[in-house]
């Protein structure tokens, strides 16, 4: 896939969201787009900055970017979204946004080496994932993880990746958030 440029990006996220925001979100009981808008959601309700919301937004783009296709509850191999919609996104929007979609996964298996309680929150799909993607951290990937500027961002996009999957919630439409994103793209 070629990479776009700032006149073109937006538009290939709209055209994302339009046409595979519709498919099902990896066994939950929501679409993709309705997860990626929930997580999106959750940020702004907590306040978050105009980054966080656009990491929530855009965490699971690379879904849809990769070389390896959308997910299957039938996997056997980790498809890697996290760094495909990463690289897909780096060249356009800041690093926080791009390390956070980048880190999301990682944060995930940290939270299930380092918090109590939390492995046992996680969806069915996302425990099949979690064994896809290394399952939870050994000390030296914590210690690891905990060295990047970006690690305490990517939990939090991360915990509202994991509450984003409510049927039937209302949220903001993506074309609400155009303005948003059209504001970080770089020049």
């Amino acid at each position: 896939m070629a990479r776009p440029d700032k006149t073109s990006i937006i538009n290939l996220l709209t055209d994302i969201f339009a046409r595979r925001g519709g498919d099902t979100y990896l066994g939950e009981q929501v679409t993709m787009a309705e997860h990626m808008l929930q997580a999106a959601w959750l940020a702004e309700e907590a306040g978050a900055s105009e980054e966080l919301i656009a990491a929530a937004l855009l965490h699971d783009v690379g879904h849809f970017t990769g070389v390896f296709g959308a997910y299957s509850p039938a996997d056997t191999k980790d498809r890697s979204h996290d760094q495909s919609g990463a690289q897909f996104l780096s060249p356009h929007f800041p690093p926080l946004i791009s390390e956070c979609v980048r880190l999301h996964v990682a944060a995930k298996r940290y939270l299930c080496a380092m918090e109590a309680g939390y492995y046992g929150q996680l969806s069915e799909a996302s425990v099949h994932t979690l064994s896809l993607q290394g399952g939870p951290m050994a000390i030296t990937e914590v210690n690891d993880f905990e060295t990047h500027r970006f690690h305490q961002a990517a939990i939090r996009v991360r915990k509202w990746d994991d509450q984003g999957k409510i049927a039937g919630k209302k949220t903001k439409k993506f074309e609400d958030y155009l303005p948003l994103l059209q504001g970080m793209v770089y020049s």
